[in-house]
């Protein structure tokens, strides 16, 4: 499954080790865009984690799993990163606008387009 979403709070990283040695967590929050945005915590495990892409507010494209478990007859839900690529939302600015304007090199020839 894929979500795009802007990353609006990083919580603490997590550290550990285990049976297969040290392991790393970082759970992120990202809010969807729509009439009723939704926030959703999805974890990122191990080399996934990229302290360049998870800057507040960037744009997220972000591939994940849902995992369920049950323990003492409750259930609960996780979120788990695979891929994360940010969206490029590259906001043009006057200094960015090029000097070239369309009317410069505009010929009528007699055409609505």
């Amino acid at each position: 499954m894929n979500i795009k979403a802007k990353l609006t709070q990083l919580l603490p990283l997590q550290t550990g080790f285990g049976k297969n040695g040290q392991w790393r967590k970082q759970d992120i929050i990202v809010e969807t865009e729509g009439q009723y945005p939704k926030k959703i915590c999805i974890s990122i495990w191990g080399d996934k984690i990229n302290e360049k892409q998870l800057i507040i507010g960037n744009q997220l494209s972000i591939d994940f799993e849902l995992e369920s478990r049950e323990f003492n007859g409750k259930w609960y839900t996780d979120v788990k990163a695979g891929k994360i690529d940010l969206v490029d939302n590259m906001i043009v600015t006057e200094s960015m606008k090029s000097d070239f304007t369309p009317e410069e090199n505009y010929e009528d020839d007699g055409l609505p387009f």
